[in-house]
C-alpha cells in the first residue's frame, strides 16, 4: 500500500471514532442524569478501575499501555462533561462567587501595608507601584509580615515570590502553606542592582559586599570579578545599604538607586546584575478573600496521591477545560518523606464557567487543596 492509501484508511477509522466518541459522551450524559436523580457522585473509582482493567485485557499485548492511556483520558473527559452538565459546585465556588459580588470595584489606594526590611527595600518599591498612598510598616522577616496581617496591624502585605533569574523565593511558598492567606494582586518590578558605597570609597578599598541572597545570586558573575572580597548575605538589599551607611567604610552593598539617595551613598557601578532583563514578581496578600474586577490569574496549591499518573490526571483536567497553565512548581513538604506540594498559576478569567467548574471539581481530585486567590497582575 502507498502512503496515500494508509491515510485514506486512517480517515475512515477516524470518522468512525468521532461518531463512537459522540455516542459515548451522550451516553455518559444519561449516566449523569441517573446519578443526579439518585444523589450519586460523578466519580465512581471502583467502576473506572474495573472498566480500565477490562479494556486493557481486550487490547493486543503491544497496545495495552496505549489503551490504558487512551481510556484514562476518556474517563477524564467523561467526568468533565458530566460535571459541566450537572453544574459542579463546592463550598469553594460559593466562596468565590461571594467574593466577586462583595469585593469593591476599585482597588484600595490608602491602606496599611506590611513589608519586610527597611525603607528603600524592593518590597516598598513594589508596594508603591500597587498602591497610590500606602501606609507602609516594615518588619524584620517574612514571617513577621504574615503575623502583622493576622493580628490586624496591617490589611495587606507585599512579598517577593519569584525572580526571572534566581527563581522562586522558597520561604514564601512555605509560609503560604502554613498560613491561610489569599493573593489579591501581583506586580512585576524591574530589578537593577547597583554597587553602593560611602562617598569617596574606591573599588580597591572594598573588603566586604552585603546584600540579600537573591541579589547575590543574580549578580554571581559580577561578584567573581572581586578578588579576596567577602560576600555577606543579609535580610534584604535595603538593610545592606543601611549597614554600609553606618559602617566605617571599606564595604559595599548591592542595592537600588532609591537606597543610594535614602542612605547617602554613591553608586560606584550601576546595573551590575548578570542579566539585564531582571524582574521580580511580588504578591499582595490578605487574610480575606478579595477578588477585584479584571482578575485573570489564579494561584493554587495541591497535594496529589503518591502514585503514577496522579499529576497527569490533574493536568488533563486543565486541558479538557481549555485552561492555560503558565506555572507549575513542586515544593517538598516539611516533615514528609519525599512528598511534594504542587504550585499552579492559571491564566483564566475568574468569570469564565470553565474556571468555576474547575474550582468545583479540584477539591475532589486532590488529597489536599488550597485556593490562594484570583487576581490581576500590574506590569
Amino acid at each position: 500500500m502507498e502512503l496515500s492509501d494508509y491515510r485514506v484508511q486512517i480517515d475512515r477509522i477516524d470518522h468512525q471514532l468521532v461518531e463512537l466518541f459522540a455516542q459515548r459522551m451522550e451516553t455518559s450524559a444519561g449516566i449523569a442524569a441517573c446519578k443526579k436523580e439518585r444523589g450519586l457522585p460523578v466519580l465512581d473509582p471502583a467502576r473506572e478501575q474495573q472498566k480500565l482493567t477490562d479494556v486493557v485485557a481486550q487490547a493486543p499485548e503491544n497496545m495495552k499501555d496505549y489503551t490504558a492511556t487512551l481510556y484514562t483520558m476518556l474517563f477524564e473527559l467523561s467526568r468533565c462533561y458530566q460535571n459541566r452538565l450537572l453544574g459542579a459546585s463546592s463550598p469553594l465556588t460559593g466562596e468565590i462567587r461571594s467574593a466577586i459580588d462583595n469585593t469593591p470595584q476599585l482597588f484600595p489606594s490608602n491602606v496599611s501595608v506590611a513589608c519586610q526590611g527597611v525603607a528603600g527595600a524592593y518590597s516598598q518599591l513594589a508596594c508603591d507601584k500597587l498602591f497610590k498612598l500606602p501606609r507602609t510598616m516594615f518588619f524584620a522577616s517574612f514571617e513577621a509580615v504574615f503575623a502583622a496581617i493576622e493580628k490586624g496591624l496591617c490589611r495587606y502585605g507585599v512579598l517577593p515570590l519569584e525572580n526571572s533569574t534566581a527563581g522562586s523565593v522558597n520561604a514564601i511558598y512555605d509560609l503560604m502553606m502554613k498560613h491561610d492567606f489569599r493573593i489579591v494582586r501581583s506586580v512585576r518590578l524591574k530589578i537593577d542592582h547597583n554597587l553602593l558605597v560611602k562617598p569617596g570609597t574606591r573599588r580597591e578599598d572594598i573588603k566586604e559586599i552585603y546584600s540579600h541572597p537573591q541579589a547575590i545570586s543574580q549578580c554571581e558573575q559580577y561578584l567573581q570579578s572581586f578578588s579576596g572580597v567577602k560576600v555577606i548575605p543579609c535580610e534584604n538589599t535595603a538593610m545592606a545599604a543601611q549597614r554600609v551607611s553606618e559602617s566605617e567604610g571599606g564595604c559595599a552593598a548591592l542595592s537600588s538607586r532609591a537606597c543610594m539617595k535614602l542612605y547617602g551613598l554613591e553608586c560606584l557601578e550601576a546595573s551590575v546584575q548578570d542579566t539585564a532583563n531582571n524582574f521580580t514578581r511580588f504578591i499582595c496578600i490578605s487574610k480575606n478573600l478579595e477578588i477585584y474586577p479584571g482578575a485573570d490569574r489564579t494561584s493554587l496549591m495541591a497535594v496529589l496521591s503518591h502514585e503514577p499518573g496522579s499529576l497527569c490526571r490533574l493536568l488533563n483536567r486543565f486541558y479538557a477545560l481549555g485552561l492555560n497553565l503558565n506555572k507549575l512548581e513542586s515544593r517538598p513538604m516539611p516533615d514528609r518523606n519525599f512528598e511534594f506540594m504542587f504550585y499552579f498559576d492559571l491564566e483564566t478569567s475568574v468569570y469564565s464557567p470553565e474556571f468555576l467548574q474547575l474550582m468545583g471539581e479540584l477539591p475532589g481530585l486532590c488529597e489536599e487543596f488550597s485556593y490562594l486567590g484570583s487576581y490581576s497582575e500590574v506590569i
